[in-house]
């Protein structure tokens, strides 16, 4: 997986100029470091190529949603960034119209408690379970009975 699609129109503002596009997205991602080494940012008309050392699979997955929940970025591109094999045991998840941590943890884990999980594998890109948007992508781990 070297692409990964996102809505432009939504998310974090955090690119201003297009100029210093590349410098603030790579100022976000290290203000919650998600554990690449070396990371370079490179943005241009949306899309947003990441170059670098990840740490592990989560670290990557962790940079995608960050930077794709960016306003601004409908594209990541991870073909520069060396990394151990993405993880087959996560799935995507883009947020709907009505949707709740709770809800979701319903329709994939059978529980609407496990909510937490999911909060727990996206804290870098949700701040407050209460706070989701539609449109948003997040990591749905598979849940350890």
């Amino acid at each position: 997986m070297s692409l990964f699609g996102f809505a432009k129109e939504i998310g974090r503002k955090v690119i201003g100029k297009e100029s210093e596009a590349s410098q603030k997205v790579r100022e976000f991602l290290e203000s919650d470091n998600p554990g690449i080494q070396d990371l370079d940012v490179n943005y241009s008309d949306g899309v947003v190529e990441l170059s670098g050392k990840a740490d592990d699979p989560i670290a990557v997955e962790k940079a995608v949603l960050m930077t794709g929940n960016i306003a601004g970025v409908n594209e990541v591109r991870i073909n520069e960034l060396q990394s151990p094999p993405l993880a087959t045991d996560v799935e995507y998840y883009e947020i709907a119209p009505g949707d709740t941590l709770s809800k979701i943890a319903k329709e994939f884990y059978g529980d609407a408690n496990h909510y937490s999980a999911i909060f727990e594998a996206n804290r870098e890109v949700i701040k407050n379970p209460d706070l989701i948007f539609v449109g948003q992508k997040i990591r749905i781990p598979k849940m350890v009975p």
